[in-house]
């Protein structure tokens, strides 16, 4: 009988869709880091994903905005490990429709296809890049301490499943990469690696030209940006740190030390001249488009019960680039600002001159990027975002968010457990500072959503969305029986 027919159908297609489920976009976006081409957000409209009960294969349903029907997309493992588009199917009349079509199709995939074949793209490269896989000829004595500690702390799973998603898209030009972040430039690839995913999540195609770090476009436009970062001094009046303990004694370090440290990142980069005499901006696909210095402060590491430089040297790096400092007093009740240009910053027998948009050549510099997160916290709270956090483990944020308040001086103090589809952004800590004599202005619209400081008529003008977190330490607990034993903070 028919009815029969309907009956044993509809058990059947029971069964299949016991095959697939439904995964979190966070999760969805880690899987698919670098699938996305720049023009889908402007083309489509994701409603949902899926995936196998293994995660071999995943799925995503999207509306066409154009045409107001929706298309389902599978993804399979390419030959490096990427998950890339396998199958399609579109002009379905109903998001619910296409959620059918998807989860059969997930079903046979995981019932019938050979997933290695499916998965086939066929301009898969020989080697791809895998950050974990450490080369049998490193002695272990010459892995950067972080980079063990990423590898060996049962706490870091989360960050883990990071890399092994974002290795395989990367193709660096340089040949040394992976090496160099697993021993001695850990905390220099680390930044990139950051970087390379913010620009994902922004939307951007991302490539790794010779030089600049990363050329990148979008129908939004194009740029390029060159990565840098405060290492600690080795010699010179910079290697006595003056480990500020006091407000008085931070103030003084804001003032002047750190602006040295940046200086010498920023100014490094500025003056660098290629074999051929170009500079970084001259360089490149991207030559002629705004052009970015991306810099991160690395220069003392936390440790013990301190905390590392990144979490509070924002402040000196608008002081250096601007050479101006923001003097603010109260008058009845309401906070009134006025910017004052400086002089020099002086540090023992060290000068350098404020300003970094005001040097010559500067004017090259479109913006300068910071950010205190490029971290292995980030990558482990990415991680944790995206459900790989370890039954065990629990992980603790604390720190300071922009207070929305105009009258406020210093952040709010939060603190906040870390748990799987928390949407925290690889761009929620980014600072834009717009140089106000760039030839090649950047758009506010290029780093949409991330905090950005320009000067509008002398005054200066800082545009943000939600409450940005200003720094902050994650601390990762392991549960052992019923209680809980702090396991690192960072």
């Amino acid at each position: 009988s028919s009815m029969g027919d309907a009956k044993a159908k509809k058990k059947a297609r029971f069964e299949r869709e016991k095959l697939s489920r439904r995964i979190s976009s966070s999760r969805f976006n880690l899987l698919a880091i670098g699938t996305r081409r720049s023009p889908a957000p402007y083309l489509y409209e994701e409603v949902d994903y899926w995936a196998d009960l293994d995660e071999r294969v995943i799925g995503v349903i999207a509306r066409d905005v154009a045409d107001d029907d929706y298309y389902w997309a599978l993804l399979a493992r390419d030959r490096n490990g990427r998950f890339r588009s396998a199958d399609l199917g579109s002009s379905l009349r109903s998001a619910s429709y296409a959620v059918v079509a998807l989860r059969e199709r997930i079903a046979k995939a995981v019932t019938e296809d050979d997933l290695a074949v499916l998965g086939t793209q066929g301009d898969e490269t020989n080697h791809p890049t895998d950050l974990l896989a450490v080369p049998t000829n490193i002695k272990p004595e010459d892995l950067h301490p972080n980079f063990r500690l990423l590898l060996d702390s049962p706490g870091r799973a989360p960050a883990r499943a990071v890399f092994k998603e974002l290795g395989p898209w990367l193709a660096p030009s340089d040949p040394h990469f992976v090496k160099e972040f697993q021993t001695k430039q850990f905390d220099q690839r680390l930044w990139e690696l950051y970087l390379w995913a913010t620009f994902r999540e922004l939307g951007y195609d991302v490539t790794q030209p010779e030089a600049p770090d990363f050329h990148i476009v979008s129908p939004r436009g194009e740029f390029t940006v060159e990565a840098t970062t405060c290492a600690p001094s080795v010699g010179g009046v910079l290697a006595d740190h003056p480990d500020p303990k006091t407000p008085e004694e931070m103030k003084a370090f804001l003032a002047d030390y750190m602006p040295m440290k940046f200086g010498g990142a920023l100014t490094a980069k500025l003056n660098k001249r290629s074999a051929a005499g170009e500079s970084y901006w001259e360089r490149g696909p991207g030559a002629g488009q705004p052009f970015v210095l991306a810099v991160a402060d690395f220069h003392k590491p936390g440790g013990g019960d301190e905390v590392g430089s990144m979490t509070y040297t924002q402040e000196a790096i608008w002081l250096y680039l601007f050479g101006r400092r923001i003097e603010w007093s109260f008058k009845d009740g309401e906070l009134s600002i006025r910017t004052v240009k400086l002089g020099e910053h002086i540090y023992k027998t060290k000068t350098i001159e404020t300003g970094f948009f005001d040097l010559e050549g500067a004017e090259n510099i479109s913006a300068v990027v910071f950010s205190n997160a490029g971290t292995l916290a980030k990558f482990d709270r990415m991680g944790v975002g995206a459900g790989y956090a370890p039954d065990d483990h629990k992980y603790m944020r604390l720190g300071f968010r922009l207070d929305p308040d105009p009258n406020a001086v210093i952040g709010t103090l939060f603190s906040e457990e870390v748990v799987a589809n928390n949407a925290e952004g690889w761009s929620d800590e980014l600072q834009v500072f717009h140089n106000p004599r760039a030839l090649f202005p950047l758009p506010l619209e290029a780093f949409a959503g991330a905090t950005q400081h320009r000067f509008e008529d002398g005054n200066h003008v800082s545009y943000s969305s939600g409450t940005p977190v200003l720094s902050s330490q994650t601390i990762i607990m392991r549960l052992v029986g019923d209680t809980e034993v702090m396991d690192t903070a960072v």
